[in-house]
């Protein structure tokens, strides 16, 4: 008899092969066999109506410091995804000197928006080492399964001291071979990867640029040559996509020292011309072809600023009064907000240089629930116009009522969606950039894998729209491959028993609300996935509707070892 059995569902099994009706069985942990009838199970599931799909496995989060304080994870968790990968983007907390902790966080809290009394709080310092910090999340209950890559910036630091902080400093050949040794040993003890960021907006919370930013190619090939030694390991790295040229050359370089894949940042940036995205793909085609694997991580939507009375960056966070207010009555903010008296100081003291709506010509009052194709015509600033307000005005009214204004950052520089779709369906792309576990109050692109199935899925304009088999693959079967995450992905015997069971017509997320349970009672955004109806992590169910039932089956993935 097997542990499990899901009986009747339409299994998408992430190959990108047809769904077909039919029953998954279970045993330890493990898929033991999918077909007619499987025989009976200790437990079943019926599956009728539903698809039956690998979890999700989202390769680009921060959930660093979080993964060893929260077992849960909720708010990837809750969208069915069943592994997240962190250390992206160069920042983490390993390898770390007792001395250098503080410089670590500030790094974090800077790139990353996590508050440093948030980490201040959580964090425990179990650790020196990379591969200690492995150790550290291998002993921290986990719901779902967690992997890590080692960070550029703290192992800089860590080999070069006090002068590493400084991305101008050039390391001798000796901390390069420290940093390659270092990088090498933490591969071997389970790192999935290394990353690192060239994005000056990168920044410590001191205002200081990344350590990585203008790191040389000594460095950056000395420690690919080092990761390449051990046969393991992927890169990852953040890139601005300025200097395409050059950019597309470093990475070429790396791959070719190393003979390991590589997946870089990619967005459509407004400032740069439109197409940069494409000169970037039409590299990474020209590379496959030259046996070279580059890799883009994109985002399946605009990523956005989501303002809200509670975010840190808001509306009116410009006044001076609503500060006050703010600070003082909390839990009666809104109110406040809603008495015109009150709102004519605020907007009187956004006039100007403080007019933040301003700087975001194309903003619009979140849907609930969320929408993220609004048309330009359907902005506040059009909204407004026809109202015979100001911009500044309608969005305080948004804020005042509880609402989120949304500002597209990227993908959104012709106003709609499709730099976003040509991405994504491009070979040599992968869904990525949800961030989940950061910016904790203004962004929340955590439930990039549920508009992946839910828009592009089921609810984009026809022409546009991906077959459901092509989305389960890219978000599950694809991501896993790229980072060396054999066990999962694909439905199939011998494979990590992660699926989800879902209601493809229900799929969404909820309206994104702030709660206050981070470590210090820090904030955060959160958005619960809707039709969910079990999500199934190592053969037990861990989300019935959306719920936790209280197991603990994840596990810290090490590289190498699956």
């Amino acid at each position: 008899m097997h542990d499990l059995v899901i009986r009747g569902g339409s299994v998408v099994d992430g190959t990108g092969r047809p769904a077909r009706t039919a029953d998954v069985a279970i045993d330890n942990g493990r898929i033991a066999e999918i077909g007619d009838d499987v025989g009976a199970g200790r437990r079943e599931l019926s599956a009728d109506g539903l698809l039956v799909t690998p979890g999700w496995v989202d390769i680009h989060s921060h959930y660093d410091g979080q993964s060893l304080w929260d077992p849960l994870l909720e708010t990837s968790a809750a969208h069915g995804v069943t592994t997240v990968v962190m250390g992206n983007c160069g920042v983490g907390f390993a390898p770390v000197k007792p001395g250098d902790r503080p410089w670590t966080i500030a790094l974090m809290e800077g790139v990353e928006d996590i508050p440093a009394a948030v980490l201040d709080e959580g964090l425990s310092w179990q650790w020196e080492s990379f591969p200690q910090y492995l150790d550290a999340l291998d002993a921290s209950p986990h719901v779902i399964g967690i992997a890590a890559q080692i960070p550029h910036a703290p192992l800089r630091v860590f080999a070069m001291g006090e002068r590493g902080i400084d991305h101008a400093e050039v390391p001798t050949d000796d901390e390069i071979g420290l940093m390659g040794r270092l990088a090498a040993e933490s591969i071997e003890a389970g790192a999935l990867g290394f990353s690192t960021s060239r994005s000056r907006n990168h920044k410590a919370s001191d205002g200081r640029i990344t350590p990585t930013y203008s790191a040389g190619d000594a460095e950056l090939l000395g420690i690919a040559e080092a990761i390449g030694r051990t046969g393991k390991g992927v890169f990852e790295i953040n890139v601005e996509n300025t200097d395409v040229d050059a950019e597309l050359q470093l990475m070429r370089r790396i791959c070719e020292v190393s003979g390991r894949p590589l997946s870089a940042a990619l967005l459509q940036r407004g400032g740069q011309p439109s197409d940069n995205y494409r000169r970037v793909l039409d590299g990474f085609a020209q590379a496959a072809r030259d046996g070279l694997e580059l890799w883009g991580q994109v985002a399946p939507r605009p990523t956005g600023l989501l303002m809200s009375a509670r975010g840190r960056v808001n509306p009116l966070a410009g006044s001076p009064i609503f500060q006050q207010v703010a600070t003082s009555n909390r839990a009666g903010l809104l109110a406040e907000l809603r008495r015109p008296e009150l709102k004519e100081k605020i907007l009187s003291e956004l006039t100007g240089v403080a007019d933040l709506m301003a700087r975001f010509p194309r903003a619009f009052a979140l849907a609930d629930p969320p929408r993220y194709d609004q048309t330009p015509s359907e902005g506040l600033a059009e909204r407004a116009a026809a109202a015979g307000v100001t911009t500044m005005d309608l969005a305080y009214d948004v804020v005042a009522a509880g609402g989120i204004v949304y500002v597209p950052i990227s993908n959104y520089v012709d106003g709609d969606l499709r730099a976003a779709h040509e991405m994504l369906l491009h070979p040599r792309t992968v869904p990525g950039l949800s961030d989940g576990g950061a910016h904790c109050t203004m962004i929340a692109d955590f439930d990039y894998p549920t508009f992946l199935l839910s828009y592009w899925g089921r609810d984009a304009p026809s022409e546009l729209r991906v077959p459901v088999e092509s989305v389960v693959k890219q978000q599950c079967a694809d991501t896993a491959a790229l980072l060396g995450l054999h066990d999962r992905g694909v439905l199939a015997s011998g494979k990590r028993a992660d699926v989800n069971l879902i209601a493809l017509s229900e799929v969404g997320s909820t309206f994104p609300t702030i709660v206050d349970d981070l470590p210090g009672g820090g904030s955060r955004l959160l958005s619960r996935g809707t039709g969910y109806v079990s999500t199934i992590v190592a053969g037990e169910v861990a989300f019935e509707g959306g719920v936790h039932t209280g197991t603990m089956s994840g596990a810290l993935a090490r590289g190498g070892r699956l």
